[in-house]
C-alpha cells in the first residue's frame, strides 16, 4: 500500500451497511484514504465478501467486519460491544444502513423503516459515543434524504406499529426525517465535545436501499437515479472535508449545507424524539 497521500491514515473509521451501494463506496473510498476501517453486515457471509473487496479494490489490508442486524437492539449491543472490546479509538462514524419500501415490524417493535432506519443507529451511536468524543476530534454522518421533506411528521404510536402504508414510502419518508432530527439533537449535544454531527442526502442513488419494492416499480423508480459513486460524495465530503471540521449539526445536499424541512428545524420534536428514543432504549434494556 503507498505511503503517500494517506489523510487518514492513523483514523479508525465505521460505516455502517457497507456491503452494498454508496455504503461500500464509502468504505472504500475511506479505505484509499488510509484509514483502519471497520464495516458492518447483518450477516458473516456478506461481512466477509464485502471485506474483501474493498481490501482488494483499496489496497489497504485494514479492513474488518462487524456483523449487525439494525432491527434488532441485541445485535446492535452486540456489534456495538464487539467495537468497543478492540479498545481502539473511533475517529468517522457514517451511519449508512437503510432500508425503503419494505413492510413490517423489527424484532425490537418498531415499524420497520423507523427501526432499522433510525431506531437501530440511535442506539449503535449511543454506546458508540464515549468512545467517540475519546477520540476527538470525530465526526459522525447520518445518511438521511431529501425525502423528509415529504414526511407527514412523527405519530408515536404508528412508529411502534407494523407498516400502514401499501408501499412502505411514507414510513421512509419518516424514517428519513427522524435521521435529520437525530443529527441537529445530537449535534446540540455534543457541542464543545470535538465531536461534529452532520446528516447528508447523497442524491437519489440507484442502490439497494429499494431492494424491497416490488418489480415493476422498482426498475421505474430507478430510472434517472445516479450511481453510488456520486451519491458516496456528499457522505466522504462530511466525513474528511477539512474545512467542515467546525460545522455541526447541519444538513447536507451535493456536499453543500442546505436548509431542511420546516419539521426538521423543528428543535423541540427532535429533543422529544431523542427522549422518546432514549426511553424506548432503555424500556428495551430493562426487560432483558
Amino acid at each position: 500500500m503507498p505511503t503517500l497521500n494517506l489523510p487518514l491514515r492513523g483514523r479508525v473509521a465505521l460505516v455502517t451497511g457497507a456491503n452494498t451501494g454508496i455504503g461500500l463506496v464509502t468504505a472504500r473510498v475511506l479505505a484509499e484514504r488510509g484509514a483502519h476501517l471497520f464495516v458492518t453486515c447483518r450477516n458473516a457471509a456478506t461481512g466477509a465478501a464485502a471485506v474483501e473487496q474493498i481490501r482488494s479494490g483499496s489496497g489497504n489490508p485494514q479492513v474488518e467486519a462487524l456483523s449487525m442486524d439494525l432491527a434488532d437492539f441485541a445485535s446492535v449491543r452486540a456489534c456495538a460491544h464487539a467495537f468497543l472490546a478492540r479498545e481502539l479509538p473511533l475517529h468517522i462514524l457514517v451511519n449508512n444502513a437503510g432500508l425503503g419500501g419494505k413492510s413490517g415490524l423489527t424484532a425490537s417493535g418498531f415499524e420497520l423503516a423507523f427501526g432499522v432506519n433510525h431506531m437501530g443507529h440511535f442506539l449503535f451511536t449511543q454506546l458508540l459515543l464515549e468512545r467517540l468524543k475519546r477520540s476527538a476530534p470525530a465526526r459522525i454522518v447520518t445518511v438521511a434524504s431529501r425525502a423528509h421533506f415529504r414526511a407527514a411528521g412523527l405519530d408515536w404510536e404508528a412508529l411502534r406499529q407494523g407498516t400502514r402504508s401499501r408501499t412502505g414510502i411514507d414510513e421512509y419518508c419518516n424514517s428519513k426525517l427522524a435521521n435529520v432530527l437525530f443529527s441537529a439533537e445530537l449535534g446540540r449535544r455534543l457541542q464543545g465535545s470535538g465531536v461534529s454531527t452532520y446528516a447528508v442526502h447523497p442524491g437519489v442513488v440507484a442502490s439497494d436501499v429499494w431492494r424491497a419494492v416490488p418489480w415493476p416499480i422498482r426498475p421505474l423508480m430507478k430510472l434517472g437515479m445516479i450511481s453510488t459513486e456520486e451519491g458516496a460524495a456528499t457522505s466522504l465530503h462530511c466525513a474528511t472535508a477539512p474545512e467542515l471540521a467546525t460545522a455541526s449539526g447541519l444538513y447536507y445536499d451535493k456536499c453543500r449545507p442546505r436548509t431542511p424541512s420546516a419539521l426538521a428545524l423543528d428543535a423541540a420534536l427532535a429533543a422529544q424524539l431523542w427522549q422518546r428514543s432514549e426511553a424506548w432504549v432503555e424500556t428495551e434494556a430493562g426487560a432483558r
